[in-house]
C-alpha cells in the first residue's frame, strides 16, 4: 500500500483501530467465563449456555438502537455511550447476585458491542474512498480478530494468576476505559483533514491536493476521479440541523425502502455469516466425534484459526484491487466444499487427517472472507444516511450467525453429523450463487486490475 493511503489509514488508528482492539480484547478474555459464572451462581449448563447466548441476542436486538443513535449523535459519541454501557454490563458480571441479572448484563454487552461496532462501520464507510474501503474495513476486521484472539490467553493467565473468574471482567473493563478515551480524546481524522486541507489552500505542504469544497469529505491525495469519499462530512455525520435531521430516514423506512438490496445481497451475506458461525461448532464437534482428544481438536482449529487471521489483509487488497467477487467467491467456494468434502470423511480411516486438512481449507476461505461483509455493506449503504441502513444490513448478518449453529444442531439431532456438516456446506454454496448473482446487479462499480488504487 503506498504512503498516502497508508497515511490516510493510519489516521484512523486512534479512533477506530485502538479501541477496535481493545474492546474485542475485553470482550474475547470475557466470553469464555460467562458460562463459568453462571455456573458458580448455581446454573446448570443448560441454563449457563443459555445466559451465553444472550450476547448474542443483545447484539441482535442492539443493532437498530444503535442505527438510531447514530443517525442523531455521530459515530463518536455513539462508540463512547457504547463503552460506557458496557462498563455497567462488565459490574454486573462481577457483582450479579443472581443468574437473571448475570443474563441481563451479557445482552447489555451484546448490545453495546452491536452498536460500537455499528458506529465505527458507518465512519468508516463514510470515511474511507472506495479504491481502498476493503482494505480499511478488512483491517477493521483484523483488529477485531486480533483482539479476540488474543483475549482468551489473557484471560488463561489472569485466571491462573488470581484465581477468579472475575478477573478477566475487570480487564474487560480496563479496556473499556482505554477505549473510550480513546475515542474521546484521540485525534479526529475529519478534523485532520480540514486542517491539511486549509494549509494545503494557503501555498503549505501537506498530504492533500487542492479540492473543490463539494460538502463532502475530503478522500486525501488520491487520483480518484470517479471515487468520492462515501457521506457527507458534518451535518448527516454529526447531526446536522434539525431540518437535515427530519429529511432523513428513519431505521425502518431506510429497511423499507432498501428491501431489494437487503432481500437479495442482504440474505446472501447472511449466508456467508451462517458458515463463519457453523465452523465454530461443527469443527470441535467433529473432532470429537472421529475420537480425537481435546489437545488435538485445539491444535487443528488453532492452526485453521491462525490460518484464517494471517490472510485478512490479503482479502482487502484482492477486494481493492479486482473487485468484490475476487474475494468472497473464492471464499464461499471453499468454505462450501471444505464442509462438503469434511462430511464424506467421517468413516474413513484416515479421518484425523481430512479433518486437519479441511479445517485448514475452511481457514483459507474464511480468512479470503475477512472484512468482506462490512464492505459490501458499505458498498451498497445510501451515501447521505449510511447508519440506518447499516443496522438493517448487519442485523441480517448476526440472524444469519446466530441461526445457523441451531440449524446445524437440529440437523444433528434428527440425521447425522455428516448431513448436518453437507448442509452448511451447500448453504455455502447457495451463498455463492447469490453473491455471483447479486454483487454485480448492487455494487455500481466494482474495480478491476487497471483501476487507480494506492
Amino acid at each position: 500500500m503506498a504512503n498516502p493511503a497508508r497515511a490516510m489509514l493510519m489516521r484512523f488508528a486512534p479512533m477506530i483501530y485502538g479501541p477496535t482492539v481493545l474492546f474485542a480484547l475485553g470482550e474475547g478474555a470475557v466470553i469464555p467465563l460467562i458460562p463459568v459464572l453462571a455456573t458458580n451462581l448455581g446454573a446448570d449448563l443448560a441454563t449457563a449456555g443459555l445466559v451465553a447466548s444472550a450476547l448474542v441476542v443483545g447484539q441482535l436486538c442492539g443493532n437498530f438502537p444503535a442505527g438510531w443513535l447514530v443517525m442523531r449523535l455521530g459515530e463518536r459519541l455513539t462508540m463512547a455511550i457504547a463503552g460506557t454501557a458496557a462498563l455497567f454490563g462488565v459490574l454486573g458480571l462481577v457483582f450479579a447476585p443472581n443468574v437473571g441479572l448475570l443474563s441481563a448484563s451479557v445482552f447489555l454487552i451484546g448490545m453495546c458491542a452491536a452498536a460500537f461496532a455499528l458506529a465505527r462501520h458507518a465512519f468508516m464507510t463514510a470515511k474511507v474512498p472506495f479504491s481502498f474501503r476493503a482494505r480499511a474495513l478488512a483491517l477493521l476486521g483484523g483488529s477485531f480478530r486480533l483482539g479476540m484472539f488474543i483475549g482468551p490467553f489473557l484471560a488463561a493467565g489472569l485466571l491462573s494468576l488470581t484465581g477468579t473468574g472475575t478477573s478477566a471482567a475487570w480487564c474487560f473493563a480496563v479496556c473499556l476505559v482505554a477505549s473510550v478515551l480513546l475515542v474521546l480524546l484521540g485525534p479526529d481524522p475529519e478534523q485532520q483533514i480540514e486542517e491539511e486541507l486549509r494549509n494545503e489552500r494557503a501555498g503549505q505542504t501537506g498530504l492533500l491536493q487542492p479540492l473543490a469544497d463539494t460538502g463532502e469529505a475530503v478522500t486525501g491525495s488520491i487520483s480518484l476521479p470517479t471515487s468520492p469519499v462515501i457521506g457527507n462530512s458534518n451535518n448527516t455525520r454529526r447531526g446536522g440541523s434539525d431540518e437535515d435531521r427530519a429529511a432523513r430516514e428513519g431505521v425502518f423506512r431506510t429497511m423499507a425502502t432498501h428491501r431489494k438490496v437487503l432481500a437479495r445481497l442482504g440474505v446472501a451475506a447472511a449466508s456467508l455469516s451462517a458458515v463463519r458461525s457453523a465452523r465454530q461448532v461443527v469443527l470441535p464437534l467433529w473432532g470429537l466425534s472421529i475420537g480425537l482428544d481435546p489437545q488435538s481438536i485445539a491444535l487443528v482449529i488453532g492452526i485453521s484459526g491462525a490460518i484464517d487471521f494471517a490472510l485478512f489483509y490479503a482479502s482487502g487488497q484482492v477486494m481493492d484491487r479486482f473487485g468484490r467477487l475476487w474475494a468472497v467467491l473464492p471464499a464461499m467456494l471453499l468454505m462450501g466444499a471444505g464442509f462438503l468434502a469434511l462430511a464424506l470423511t467421517h468413516d474413513s480411516a484416515d479421518a484425523s487427517m481430512w479433518f486437519a486438512m479441511f479445517a485448514a481449507v475452511i481457514g483459507v476461505g474464511n480468512g479470503l472472507s475477512s472484512g468482506i461483509l462490512m464492505t459490501l455493506g458499505a458498498d451498497v449503504a445510501p451515501q447521505d444516511n449510511p447508519a440506518a441502513f447499516l443496522s438493517s444490513w448487519r442485523t441480517l448478518n448476526d440472524a444469519g450467525g446466530a441461526l445457523a449453529p441451531v440449524v446445524f444442531s437440529a440437523l444433528a439431532a434428527v440425521s447425522t453429523l455428516s448431513i448436518a456438516t453437507g448442509a452448511m456446506g451447500a448453504i455455502a454454496l447457495l451463498g455463492a450463487f447469490g453473491f455471483w448473482r447479486w454483487v454485480p446487479m448492487f455494487v455500481r462499480r466494482v474495480p478491476g486490475p487497471s483501476d487507480p488504487t494506492s
